[in-house]
């Protein structure tokens, strides 16, 4: 099973010690020191400078840079999707959320910065304001035949295998909280 990127993350940072001999906590201040503001700046002194691999030096350089900066919460990732603008679409957002919440205990709701994921085992379905009218619902029913407003995803996200376009929140109907509910149960 494919790992999300924070999966994927967390165990590097695991595996940082044995690997680079030193761990996360021990790697920051040497960043700090050598006083870099640039990603790249980052990754190529810890790559010249200590050996390490462009994967390791990476990730190392994300988590030096967010250090001293105010984390970013859930709350504020969705604020953000949906300020200015998309603020109208917020309504549609918050009816999907409400539905898919009742599917389980186990949903897991991930908010990223262009969309939010909904995952049970497995990515089932993202919720994306695509435009100033528009929210973009994908979901991942394998081996369902596009039909009528259950779309093929296309290029909108690799993600998912359909798409479903909503405009008001009237349309997050039964229709297409079955489609989620299906996907829901095959994650």
């Amino acid at each position: 099973m494919a790992k999300s990127p924070e999966e994927m993350a967390a165990t590097m940072i695991a595996n940082l010690k044995e690997k680079t001999g030193k761990t996360l906590q021990q790697w920051l201040p040497i960043v700090k020191r050598a006083k870099l503001e640039k990603h790249g700046q980052i990754v190529k002194f810890l790559k010249t400078e200590h050996g390490l691999t462009h994967g390791f030096a990476n990730l190392i350089g994300h988590e030096a840079l967010k250090q001293g900066q105010p984390a970013t919460t859930d709350d504020g990732l969705v604020e953000a999707q949906y300020a200015g603008p998309k603020s109208g679409l917020r309504p549609i957002y918050d009816r999907l959320l409400d539905a898919i919440k009742k599917f389980g205990a186990d949903v897991e709701i991930a908010p990223k910065k262009a969309y939010v994921s909904f995952r049970r085992n497995k990515q089932f379905a993202i919720v994306q304001p695509s435009t100033k009218t528009r929210v973009d619902v994908g979901i991942n029913l394998k081996g369902q035949p596009a039909d009528g407003r259950l779309e093929a995803s296309g290029s909108f996200n690799a993600m998912v295998s359909h798409r479903v376009r909503l405009e008001t929140p009237d349309q997050v109907d039964k229709e297409l909280i079955g489609w989620l509910k299906e996907a829901y149960r095959s994650a």
